[in-house]
């Protein structure tokens, strides 16, 4: 049942939340109207928009796969109703922040691959580059279209204490996430029509058509209508529903290795007509399945001598061979300093103070503040290979201890961050719960950033942990649109 007033029982605590000013004991202004109309429901029209919502969901068959219970168990992902608002001025920021951030991390990777000047200016150190795990040097001086490395990206924004916006990490191999940020826009959109309408929300439903041109704007072959692929790893992968929400919603064929083949250096696709040459592969195969003649040859999810045709320039690949350089967890520690030596910028949307292990003084403080710390292993994701200290038993941190001690390099330390709370509804009652964010970045010839993302909730009580595979869940995420 909700509580009228909406937040009369509601605790912030210390944190900034997003909706609620605990100073003037407020709503914020950008949320007055979203509460005022949660607060008018009846508790049992409340509960069939719930029921709603889940139907919904189950009829859509919006799903992840949790691999940490031993069972791979495929689930319904937990979303909240309460939708995220950023003001447009926030949002302006947000998007010249991530804009001015693709712009770097393209030109890094470009460079690492080519002539190098970060690294012989001692911006970069080289030992960074040449042992990150996903450091491709076979493909240096390989020429891309519009020098373009990470074509989708989908960078973890969080707010600290103060309420400012700053990048937790950067995801350019494969992100995952947009079809949950639209099926959640068509949920909610169904079932609060009225809300959704008053508030003058930006779109999101063009994600899909934005895709699909920036792949084709790739293409290497020059003619109207190139043939674009999606590449998966198949059903049993975590985020399945996705691949086959996105090639549907893009009209394009959704592939496994098995149905391409290559031939004279060309990528041909099995059809019902014939081989059909493919010009561009969006694929969600990291590069190490990609080619079994190449990488891996234990792996059967890739496409025999894939990596020929892609080296003679006859497909693209969304996003590029070696992307990973910039997804290290390292790496991430260097952006401001990519910021200001390819751009001459500031970076306009900051880093979290990060320690790297490969630094002797950094590892001397990481050692010595294990309890205190948040510990990540640099090629991990999706919340694994991570501790956070305060949270964590003495033998926790006393094995995280032993791994930094016997791999320096292979981890780095943040001081844990106050992230910003939500409400949420939590047993029929409104509380806080921790928040982040994933924008979705595309670039090709041009750059869209979509106003919006996944709002990701760490539904557990006092959780910073925001991963669906670790317990959380999503919001609706409304931008709204300048007043005119």
């Amino acid at each position: 049942m909700l509580v009228k007033p909406l937040f009369e029982n509601y605790e912030t605590e210390a944190f900034f939340d997003e909706a609620f000013d605990r100073e003037s004991n407020t709503c914020r202004a950008s949320y007055a109207e979203t509460a005022a109309f949660f607060e008018g429901m009846t508790p049992e029209r409340m509960q069939a928009s719930l029921r709603s919502l889940e139907r919904a969901f189950l009829k859509q068959g919006v799903t992840f796969t949790v691999y940490s219970d031993g069972q791979g168990t495929e689930r319904i992902f937990p979303f909240d109703p309460f939708p995220r608002i950023i003001p447009a001025d926030e949002w302006a920021t947000i998007d010249a922040g991530l804009r001015q951030r693709i712009k770097a991390l393209n030109m890094f990777l470009a460079d690492i691959y080519s002539e190098r000047r970060i690294i012989k200016e001692g911006i970069v150190p080289e030992y960074l580059v040449k042992t990150s795990k996903h450091y491709r040097a076979e493909f240096s001086g390989l020429k891309l279209p519009y020098d373009t490395f990470i074509h989708i990206c989908g960078s973890d924004l969080i707010r600290d204490g103060d309420g400012r916006y700053c990048v937790l990490e950067d995801n350019g191999r494969c992100p995952s996430g947009v079809s949950y940020m639209l099926e959640n826009r068509i949920a909610m959109k169904r079932t609060y029509p009225d809300l959704y309408r008053q508030l003058n929300v930006e779109r999101v439903a063009q994600y899909p058509r934005e895709l699909l041109k920036m792949l084709k704007t790739v293409s290497p072959r020059q003619q109207d209508d190139p043939i674009c692929v999606l590449l998966t790893p198949g059903q049993y992968n975590s985020a399945y529903f996705e691949h086959t929400f996105l090639a549907q919603q893009m009209g394009i064929e959704i592939v496994e290795g098995r149905d391409l083949a290559v031939e004279n250096e060309r990528v041909y696709m099995h059809t019902t007509q014939g081989l059909v040459q493919v010009d561009v592969i969006y694929r969600r195969i990291d590069d190490d399945f990609l080619d079994p003649n190449f990488f891996r040859p234990d792996s059967t999810l890739g496409v025999p001598n894939l990596m020929k045709a892609y080296r003679a320039g006859n497909v693209s690949l969304v996003n590029a061979i070696g992307t990973g350089v910039a997804d290290d967890k390292a790496t991430y520690a260097f952006v401001p300093d990519m910021i200001q030596f390819y751009l001459g910028e500031e970076a306009i949307l900051p880093n979290i103070e990060t320690f790297l292990g490969s630094k002797e003084d950094d590892l001397k403080y990481i050692l010595e503040n294990v309890e205190n710390l948040v510990i990540k292993a640099v090629d991990e994701a999706g919340g694994y290979g991570m501790l956070i200290g305060p949270a964590s038993t003495k033998e926790e941190c006393e094995d995280f201890r032993t791994r930094v001690k016997a791999n320096p390099r292979g981890y780095i330390a943040q001081p844990v961050i106050s992230l910003s709370r939500h409400p949420t509804f939590c047993d029929n009652s409104l509380e806080g719960r921790h928040i982040d964010l994933r924008p979705f970045i595309l670039t090709g010839k041009e750059t869209v950033v979509v106003p919006g993302g996944l709002t990701r909730v760490a539904l557990r009580k006092g959780s910073l942990v925001v991963n669906s595979s670790q317990g959380g869940g999503s919001k609706d995420t409304w931008v709204l649109r300048d007043a005119e």
